[in-house]
């Protein structure tokens, strides 16, 4: 029989407090516990109870932070019409445009910091902005007020919220990753269809006051879910760059990123104008629903094509919907009737959904090892912040010109984004359309 011994400390890795480790201080609830080093190599569980946790805690994260986002077509009517009926298009476009920027750019603080371990500090504090920046603009009565509040406060919440729900699946899933993004990105759907439909219908029966704390509270009682359970299962070992100059040296990385940009530059046009446009052909009531009804669609296109990836390949499936997404852009400024309008936004809805929600695990699936996920994906969506906060108020501004002017620029940056992601898998798996990527 082999002697036992008693172990020693090279078969364990210590978590040390050091500053080689990441930050000398840090939120001990976050600390990982000291594991064998064996335990490092075991398999991704790919579900389990914990693992669908996760999934369900991503999932009211997206429903909170890319919902409101996907809801904001409803106050951009309203504040249009109402609360800041002197402003134009373009500037009120902007408070939409700064949630989804913010929420982007500061991916390039936040993903650093998730793989420092400050997962629940991010989470307390994000739900924190994202519920008080809802409660004070309940009260705003000036374009600016709601812009420092649902503008700023709302997107610097959804900002410490979003690396987080997209970060923390690929540490569970692995065959089933995109599964796993697809279902949790699904609640940035939901969210839209619950906070469209909850102000849409409390707004002329309670005001605005509080239609809008009614979605703050909604947004204090769903947020408990990813509080409550979310944990990292593992962390890197090492301090983790904010920058990583040698992913930009990487010719389908860069091309990724320039695709992201011009996809959400066009992509949201029709979630912040449709509504708006639709008043002038078909009824205004029904007119406002047609958002609810984007959502809907959105919904469903952030699983099904999800699941499909898994077995395809990631842009075997993005590309052909981004194609399709651009086409029904063009078809979209021949649509003046209720039945094309309706049908036009269940299946745009669709596919932006699978654009909206396919490129996170596009990413990782760019990305040399999970450990570099973090940083890559920081980077991406700081990046990507850009398009999505230039993109909608420049088709405010070009509003002035017709509304085929702005329909043809959403179609065609979207256009131009499928380019580029055609590009990037050619630079990375090549023109084989048989390859499984």
């Amino acid at each position: 029989m082999a002697e036992k011994r008693a172990p020693n400390w090279e078969d364990f890795e210590m978590k040390e407090n050091t500053t080689q480790d990441g930050p000398a201080f840090y939120d001990t609830s976050d600390t990982i516990p000291i594991i064998p080093k064996a335990a490092e190599k075991d398999e991704i569980p790919d579900g389990g109870l914990v693992g669908w946790y996760q999934v369900l805690g991503s999932f009211f994260l997206f429903f909170n932070t890319w919902g409101i986002i996907n809801s904001f077509g409803v106050f951009q009517t309203y504040y249009g019409d109402q609360l800041a009926s002197e402003a134009s298009a373009s500037a009120i476009s902007w408070i939409g445009s700064l949630q989804g920027a913010l929420l982007f750019s500061m991916g390039i603080i936040v993903g650093p910091l998730f793989d420092w371990g400050y997962l629940r500090s991010l989470l307390l504090a994000g739900s924190s902005l994202l519920v008080f920046g809802m409660i004070m603009a309940s009260v705003c009565t000036h374009y600016w007020q709601a812009m420092l509040t649902q503008g700023l406060l709302v997107g610097i919440g959804c900002g410490c919220l979003f690396v987080p729900s997209i970060a923390i699946l690929p540490m569970y899933f692995k065959k089933k990753k995109a599964l796993a993004v697809g279902v949790a990105a699904a609640g940035s759907s939901l969210g839209g269809i619950v906070f469209t439909i909850v102000f849409r219908q409390l707004q002329p029966k309670i005001g605005f006051g509080w239609a809008t704390r009614i979605i703050a509270i909604i947004m204090m009682v769903t947020l408990t879910v990813p509080a409550a359970g979310m944990k990292m299962r593992t962390r890197p070992a090492t301090r983790r760059q904010i920058f990583d100059a040698a992913a930009w040296k990487e010719a389908p990385y860069t091309l990724f990123n320039i695709a992201f940009i011009f996809l959400l530059m066009g992509i949201y046009v029709p979630f912040f104008y449709l509504q708006k446009y639709a008043r002038d052909f078909i009824d205004p009531d029904l007119a406002s629903y047609l958002l609810v009804i984007l959502n809907a669609g959105s919904f469903f296109g952030r699983i099904l094509p999800n699941f499909l990836a898994d077995k395809t390949g990631v842009f075997n499936i993005l590309i052909p919907s981004s194609f399709i997404a651009a086409f029904l852009g063009y078809m979209w400024i021949d649509i003046r009737n209720t039945a094309g309008l309706v049908v036009f936004a269940a299946i745009y809805g669709f596919f932006s959904g699978t654009l909206l929600s396919l490129p996170p695990t596009a990413l990782v699936t760019l990305s040399p090892n999970l450990s570099s996920v973090g940083v890559r994906l920081g980077m991406n969506t700081f990046v990507g912040s850009i398009g999505l906060a230039i993109g909608n108020p420049i088709a405010g501004a070009i509003l002035r010109f017709g509304w085929v002017k702005v329909q043809a620029y959403g179609a065609s940056c979207v256009v131009l984004g499928t380019m580029f992601l055609i590009a990037t898998r050619v630079a990375k798996a090549g023109w084989d359309v048989r390859t499984k990527f």
